[in-house]
């Protein structure tokens, strides 16, 4: 398998490296958040985790838009936090064009499925499902796209995260695995349907042609 090399003048530069700040401090901005949320619930006893997606009951729908922000307890937020700052980072910093149409997807998706299908005898909520459908995507883009950052990045996150594969089977009947499977299913589905954008210019040397330039995985020379 060919390795391409992504253009150093490219991801060396100054506006690249200011890129990488602002994906981090998004990142970083977003867990800050969730942490004021669950600060919120649990000193005024706001008991917000009811605002959770209810499969198939009318009031469950909210929970559509906000389960994501909400936590059953600082166990749970610690759990997501540091894969959301990481996940998040690599998905803005690399992918920045695919990510405006990821992360909602995988934000509000798994949150219509879980409605739709999951059991309907408890609550869910947490941004999980973010983590579950930025990892899908991180991990399969790297493997498709063959430039060496996108490949390390894949790597990183089976490293990282590579256990949490099983958190889509229904083991432990307190966790929300219809969330992890839809958002992992989602991430999986756009590194396919993406995989054209965000594609980095590529290093070149001088006897290179034109023949020579980046040809997508799909395309034979």
């Amino acid at each position: 398998m060919q390795v391409h090399i992504p253009d150093p003048a490219y991801t060396s530069s100054e506006r690249a490296r200011a890129n990488f700040r602002l994906a981090a401090q998004i990142a970083i901005g977003f867990v800050v958040l969730l942490w004021l949320i669950q600060l919120l619930n649990a000193g005024l006893d706001l008991r917000l985790q009811r605002f959770g997606v209810h499969p198939r009951a009318p009031a469950g729908l909210a929970g559509i838009l906000v389960a994501p922000l909400l936590h059953g307890g600082y166990s749970h937020l610690v759990t997501n936090s540091l894969p959301l700052v990481v996940l998040g980072t690599m998905m803005l910093h690399l992918y920045p064009n695919s990510a405006l149409k990821v992360i909602p997807m995988v934000y509000f998706g798994p949150g219509v499925a879980v409605w739709l299908f999951a059991r309907d005898a408890t609550v869910h909520v947490g941004a999980s499902g973010l983590v579950y459908g930025l990892l899908g995507y991180i991990f399969l883009a790297g493997v498709m796209r063959r430039d060496r950052r996108a490949i390390a990045a894949s790597l990183l996150v089976f490293f990282l995260y590579g256990s949490s594969v099983w958190g889509v089977f229904p083991i432990q009947p307190q966790i929300s695995w219809e969330t992890h499977l839809v958002a992992a299913l989602i991430g999986l589905a756009l590194a396919v349907a993406l995989r054209r954008l965000d594609l980095p210019p590529l290093k070149r040397y001088g006897w290179e042609g034109v023949d020579d330039a980046y040809q997508d995985p799909d395309i034979e020379k």
